[in-house]
């Protein structure tokens, strides 16, 4: 391949994975697959006890249902590869398939982030204004809500999908990733990576700052409300709605700045971050949901009853 081949030259890509010994491979698909079960064991389960439990036909348990077909997705658009990678020779992945599977995960990615401000939103209808919650909260809000996070992941991720595959790859086409990272692809390039850097600066300005306003201004609003709560067992009440929520939210924004705060000359590190977003996070939400949600472990223990039930 031409020291400046056009990407129209470039047929494939290789993903170079975690740089250890050959024999830690085995161990790192195991441990891969243990944790790719739980996440999808526990996005399943919630999603399934949701739909299935009538008391959970709310908009917090609407979203949270969103919310963990998001978690489920994104993960298994990167996990199962990574996993076939760990027992391969050959860690080829196809220019097309690259592409789908960096646009994929950018629009869930995105999604969540849009998803987790709805949720904020209506924590803080319901809280500041729990009289009017069921007025403002409505079933159409909500699919509203979702449907504009989803619509807002897409445009995202065309934007970013149409700058990163439109430069030119030089004589290298290893990726240093175990998948489609957006920063080792724009390593390889020979572009002028302006443009590159000017949409990344945009969608993060209009689209991802946005949401985190959301979040925080919402968040200032709950707290200074509960404050004046005379009770401190209505205080407690009141902030253990927003509690499991806020968990999410730390956990995701948490790791994500972790992974792109660190230095690019640590790969290595970079990686290691990007499993928590990618297992760590999708297989933490439920349990933080669950653990600390009356609703769903009321939900659960009818399931579990029925099942006694009928066995």
């Amino acid at each position: 391949m031409g020291g400046a081949g056009n990407h129209s030259d470039v047929t494939d890509f290789i993903l170079v994975g975690f740089r250890v010994r050959p024999e830690l491979h085995l161990l790192l698909f195991l441990l891969f697959l243990l944790i790719y079960g739980m996440v999808l064991l526990g996005n399943l389960s919630m999603i399934g006890i949701i739909v299935t439990d009538s008391q959970l036909n709310t908009p917090m348990y609407f979203f949270l249902g969103n919310l963990s077909f998001i978690d489920l997705s994104y993960s298994t658009v990167i996990v199962p590869k990574a996993m076939v990678d760990f027992l391969s020779e050959k860690k080829t992945v196809s220019f097309a398939g690259c592409a789908a599977q960096f646009f994929l995960f950018a629009l869930f990615i995105v999604t969540e982030g849009f998803v987790l401000a709805a949720m904020a939103y209506d924590r803080f209808i319901a809280i500041c204004n729990p009289l009017l919650y069921s007025v403002h909260m409505s079933r159409r809000l909500c699919t509203q809500l979702v449907a504009g996070s989803y619509f807002c992941g897409c445009v995202s991720s065309i934007l970013q999908v149409s700058v990163t595959f439109s430069v030119s790859f030089c004589a290298s086409r290893v990726i240093d990733h175990f998948y489609c990272d957006s920063y080792q692809i724009e390593k390889i390039s020979c572009s002028n990576l302006l443009v590159n850097k000017m949409v990344s600066l945009s969608l993060a300005a209009f689209i991802i700052l946005p949401t985190i306003v959301v979040i925080v201004v919402s968040y200032i609003y709950i707290v200074t409300t509960v404050l004046r709560i005379p009770s401190s067992e209505g205080r407690k009440k009141a902030f253990s709605t927003c509690s499991s929520h806020l968990g999410v939210v730390s956990l995701l924004y948490g790791t994500v700045s972790f992974v792109y705060l660190t230095s690019p000359s640590n790969p290595e590190l970079r990686k290691v971050a990007s499993v928590f977003y990618i297992l760590v996070t999708p297989m933490l939400n439920p349990l933080i949901y669950s653990l600390r949600n009356k609703d769903v472990k009321q939900a659960l223990g009818k399931i579990l009853r029925k099942k006694k039930a009928l066995s």
